[in-house]
């Protein structure tokens, strides 16, 4: 994929929709263009946080280690931003990605996507949206799973 293409790409995503192509083009410079086959893994869980991805081709799985095993928890595709957590909140990550099928990404440093962040406050409006979005749905399937676990130990069943 040339320059031009993934400065393309970065265009259609909404989240840098509005930044000007000059400052795309810097961004897509400034990052490394990665590809993973079907079942490779992007990162793990605990593994510090340096990075976000953008995926710019194909799909990936979010799957996070319990006590009972791993467990798939979202799916990606194109113009997913992920791994976007560790580096705003300074922590290892909290889950592993695995390519779903061929990936192709774009991987963003924690400084270019500070300093992304830092210029165009319409990134950082985009990012706390899509987290907020992703709590939401946290929260309710939390509720949801907490409401059957209740409604099992009420019946005497087990969880």
């Amino acid at each position: 994929m040339s320059l031009q293409d993934d400065v393309d790409v970065l265009r259609a995503i909404p989240l840098f929709a509005k930044i000007e192509p000059a400052k795309l083009k810097l961004l897509a410079f400034t990052s490394e263009h990665m590809e993973f086959e079907a079942g490779e893994t992007v990162f793990r869980q605990g593994d510090p946080g340096d990075a976000a991805y953008i995926i710019l081709d194909g799909s990936a799985d979010i799957v996070v280690d319990t006590p009972q095993g791993a467990v798939t928890v979202a799916h990606l595709a194109r113009n997913d931003v992920v791994g976007e957590i560790a580096i705003l909140c300074d922590v290892p990550r909290t889950a592993t990605v695995v390519a779903s099928s061929d990936l192709a990404t774009l991987r963003v440093g924690k400084d270019a996507f500070f300093n992304l962040v830092t210029q165009f406050p319409q990134v950082g409006v985009g990012i706390m949206s899509e987290l907020a979005h992703r709590l939401h749905q946290t929260t309710v399937n939390l509720t949801d799973l907490s409401a059957k676990l209740r409604r099992l130990e009420t019946e005497g069943g087990t969880a």
